[in-house]
């Protein structure tokens, strides 16, 4: 015969299993729209910029790994400035499910994995035009054989979480809102000993390649908004240019 106590858990199990589905997430949100590639929207040459692909980056993919799981597209390039010889090494990567089991992967976590020894991290605004910036990473990264200087971001939907927890919160808060974000792993790496040089190239390789991808499919990368300020930056500038054309 069962007694009020067996009751009382039995409905608060049932309670527990409905509350669960009604937070489980079944909506989809992606910045990329459908059929849109990381591979065609990135620009593989500007200015003086040329590149090749590479597949031997840190971290990569075999086709039964997590990684292959978590990401449907990644892209790996090696950018050579044709007046200075330098390279940016670039690994940029998009998956459609970022939930509980499946979650971008950042580099101070996956360096390591690969016999890395992370000497230096902090959190910082990259700017990619004026008043126009991205949270994102600097890592240092040295092994036995180089040593590597890095920036990346992270963008779940259009947040862009710098550190674990914050993207552990943000993947709670979009699962709050009942719907699984698509997520973006944006990272560039130099590899040489002058960390202070490298990252100057950096922070000049980063702008100019966002800038040369078009105006309409910069959001997958800097969200909707950061998107919108660069068109209209874009906009100013070629209106200023256009009237010193006439005058």
């Amino acid at each position: 015969m069962s007694t009020r106590r067996d009751i009382l858990i039995g409905g608060a199990c049932v309670l527990g299993a409905g509350v669960a589905y009604a937070l489980k997430p079944r909506r989809r949100v992606s910045l990329m729209q459908p059929g849109e590639r990381l591979a065609l929207i990135l620009p593989r040459s500007f200015q003086d910029w040329t590149s090749r692909d590479v597949s031997d980056l840190v971290a990569p993919e075999t086709p039964d790994s997590l990684a292959a799981r978590l990401y449907g597209e990644t892209v790996g390039r090696i950018y050579t400035q044709q007046s200075s010889g330098a390279e940016v090494m670039m690994l940029m990567a998009h998956g459609d499910d970022q939930s509980n089991e499946l979650q971008l992967h950042r580099p101070e976590v996956c360096y390591p994995a690969f016999g890395f020894t992370i000497t230096d991290s902090a959190p910082i605004q990259l700017r990619l035009a004026k008043s126009v910036s991205v949270p994102s990473r600097r890592l240092v990264a040295r092994s036995s054989e180089q040593q590597e200087s890095i920036i990346y971001w992270t963008r779940l939907g259009e947040y862009f979480p710098v550190t674990v927890a914050e993207q552990r919160l943000e993947r709670l808060e979009t699962a709050m809102h009942h719907y699984i974000a698509d997520g973006l792993l944006a990272r560039f790496s130099v590899a040489g000993q002058d960390v202070s040089a490298s990252m100057q190239i950096l922070e000049s390789f980063v702008p100019k390649l966002i800038a040369d991808v078009r105006t309409d499919r910069r959001r997958s990368l800097v969200g909707t908004s950061r998107a919108q300020l660069l068109a209209r930056l874009d906009h100013t500038i070629a209106r200023i240019i256009t009237m010193a054309t006439v005058c």
